[in-house]
This record gives C-alpha cells, structure tokens and sequence, in this order.
C-alpha cells in the first residue's frame, strides 16, 4: 500500500470556526519566509540554486511549470534537491489525479516542510496530501469558483498555514477569457476572489500570499499591486522571474518616511499612556498603533541582513547557476 492510499489522518486539533491560530503564534507569521516567492521549473535543476539564492523562498513547481513528458523527470530532480528545506516549497500536481499519486510518493523521503497544494476545492483533500507526506504543512492555493468559495474551511484545516490565489486559472474555470479589463487592472470577480482569500486567510491567523503579475517586464504594474498587497495585509507576492524579486522586496518595505511617522506615533502614545488621544492632528486609538507596530515589523523583515538565502550550503557541489534572463515559460508555470 503506498502512502496515499493510507487513511487520512485525524487533526490533532479541532478545526473549526472556533479555531485561530494568532494567539498560538504570538504573532509570527506561520510560513515567516520573507515577501518574494519565486517559482522554479522542477525540471530545471541547473536553475535550484540561483533561484534560491536571489528569492527569500523557492518555489520548486511539479505542476504547471513542467510538460507532461517530463513530469518523472522533475519528481525526481526535486527529490534530490539539496537546498535549504526551511525555504523551499515544493508544488505538487492537483489533488486527484495520477500525477498528485506520484509526486507525493516520490517526495515522501524528502519529508519536504512546506508543500503547495494547486486548485485545492476541500479540506479532504488537504488530508489526502498530509497523509501521504505527514511532515509538510500546507500552502492551499485557492484558483477554481469551487476553491475560492472553500477558502473558510480549507483555512481552518490545522495543517495548512497560508492561502495563495490565482486568477487565471479562475476565470478560465468560470468559463471567461482574461482576468484583466482593458485598462490592465483586475475584474471585479478576481477582486472579490483575491479579497475572498486574502480574508479567509487572516481570520484565521494564517499567512496570505498574492497571485503572480504574469507581464514580466511591467515592473511598475508589479510595484503597484505588491505595494497595494502589502498594504491590504498580504504577507508575500509570488514571482515568476528574478528580476521581479527586487521590485516585490521593495514594495512591501515601508518607506522611511513612513518609519518615522510610525516611530513618532508610538512614541507619543507611550506619552499619553492608554485610551484616545490626539497626535498631530488626528485622533489616534488601538488599530492605528497596530497599523505601525505592523510598519516596524514589516521593515525588520524585509531588511537585506534578515533575509537569509533560499539556498543552504552541503557537501555536493551546487547545481550550476542560472541566468537571471532564462526564460520563465510563465504559461505553464505560473498559478493563473
């Protein structure tokens, strides 16, 4: 019997709308990678450590990124990978098909730590994957009308530790054509689908990850909508090239100007001790001191010194390192 075909496992804790894991967290973010994601064809090993290298995490892809013909070949190039486990995610093929089967019984011996789950439509279905690789905690990427509707309660699942979202492959599931209108910004059901997520998420406790920005040399669309995730409580942004990783890391620092005002405000309410009180200008309770402590933190985070390499250093030699101009093929790559 392989190891999907075993019984899905009981949660150890109750999952439920009770159930919120800010208080267990004390605050930390449950998958504390740092804002830019960046995707990695598991078919290209050669890529593995130049993608870890210039990411605050890798994302190793089994699923769009990689052809049909080639699938084994990418299983067993991200089984054998030798990068930093506590920053790498593996995503592996949709639940309930063959090639979900295969790749989480090839990735069984890695005992990955952090595993995304594509087009995920049910909690039962993030058992079947926890089963099979009891050691990873799960990344649900909700991208079908049917995932969307189900982030509550697949966020409520106690393996699972951040939502993502993707809208290409949802309006393709609703039967459209583009997620985008013609001026270039989002439809209002991919909005009402990323807000949906990014909710479902944070009232949990859990982290939110925003969608991909598929025209890789608009890096200004990029800024804008990493700064607006940012700002909307959003964790981190995928990407699916290098040169996308600088934008996103300096859209979610906060600017120094920014730093300061938040500086001075807490200052003051430190001052003033508890209750309202006025701070130039402006009347000042509990969630805009939470909105700074939020700003200070967010800038330790993505200070360079607090972002550790995606990559770990071991004993076999690296895999050779990647252009930062190699192409992406984000029509397969990428959750759209």
């Amino acid at each position: 019997m392989t190891s999907i075909d075993a019984a899905v496992r009981v949660p150890a804790r109750p999952v439920g709308p009770g159930r919120d894991r800010r208080g267990e967290l004390a605050g930390q973010e449950p998958l504390p990678l740092g804002p830019a994601l960046l995707f990695c064809p598991g078919d290209r090993p050669d890529r593995f450590a130049k993608a870890a290298e210039r990411a605050d995490a890798v994302i190793l892809d089994l699923e769009d990124a990689v052809a049909p013909e080639h699938k084994q070949a990418a299983r067993e190039a991200v089984a054998a990978h030798r990068l930093d486990p506590e920053r790498t995610i593996v995503r592996v093929n949709p639940p309930g098909g063959p090639d979900f089967t295969a790749d989480v019984n090839a990735l069984a011996p890695l005992r990955p730590r952090w595993v995304m789950l594509p087009k995920a439509g049910s909690p039962a279905e993030v058992g079947r994957l926890v089963a099979a690789l009891p050691s990873a905690k799960v990344l649900v990427l909700c991208e079908t009308a049917r995932g969307i509707l189900a982030a509550p309660e697949l966020a409520a699942h106690p393996d699972v530790v951040a939502l993502m979202w993707g809208g290409e492959d949802l309006v393709a599931d609703l039967g459209g054509t583009s997620s985008r209108g013609a001026d270039g910004s989002y439809r209002e059901v991919v909005r009402h689908a990323r807000a949906s997520v990014l909710l479902a998420a944070r009232a949990r406790g859990l982290s939110a990850i925003d969608g991909v920005h598929l025209d890789l040399k608009d890096h200004e669309g990029l800024r804008e909508e990493a700064a607006d995730a940012a700002a909307s409580g959003f964790t981190a942004t995928a990407c699916l090239h290098p040169d996308q990783v600088g934008v996103v890391r300096a859209a979610y620092a906060p600017e120094p100007e920014d730093l300061e005002r938040a500086r001075a405000l807490l200052a003051a309410a430190e001052e003033h001790g508890s209750g309202v009180f006025a701070h130039e200008g402006r009347m000042v309770d509990g969630p805009l001191l939470r909105h700074a402590r939020t700003l200070l933190a967010r800038a330790e985070s993505t200070a360079p010194e607090a972002v550790p390499a995606a990559g770990a250093p071991s004993a076999a030699p690296s895999a050779p390192a990647a252009s930062p101009d190699t192409d992406v093929r984000p029509e397969k790559e990428t959750p759209r």
